[in-house]
């Protein structure tokens, strides 16, 4: 279970087993910025959820992940404003062994979160008073 609850502003919080996340809207959008915006805590979760696998693969091989950095980035359908392709660069040092190359792509495409997201699980969301 995950408790949401509201700090005031735009600030809107998560309980997530026993770790607090805030959240807070740009000014541009009538917050103060003072933490990351829901729909960036998304992104990075696509990025971090892929650099855990990379960062798994690495370690069961012994390979330091030093140096290792992903970087990601998105198209938008602009008629419906929404993603239409994220985009992961696994970026690799130059010491990196050229025969994982391809193993260390198919480790980051594990990710739960973009298995999730194909997956596209149903909402239900429901109302009541306590």
């Amino acid at each position: 279970m995950i408790e949401i609850y509201f700090e005031g502003g735009k600030v809107v919080t998560a309980n997530v087993h026993g770790h607090t996340i805030r959240t807070d809207q740009p000014v541009e959008n009538g917050g103060n910025n003072s933490a990351p915006a829901p729909f960036d805590l998304f992104l990075a979760s696509i990025g971090t959820c892929a650099g855990i696998y990379v960062k798994s693969f690495c370690d069961r091989r012994g390979i330091p992940s030093d140096g290792i950095k992903i970087i990601q980035t998105m198209e938008v359908d602009q008629e419906k404003r929404l993603p239409s392709l994220f985009k992961l660069e696994i970026q690799l040092p130059p010491d990196f062994p050229e025969k994982y190359t391809e193993a260390v792509i198919n480790a980051a495409d594990l990710c739960l979160v973009k298995k999730t997201i194909y997956n596209q699980p149903k909402f239900e969301i429901t109302a009541t008073k306590k």
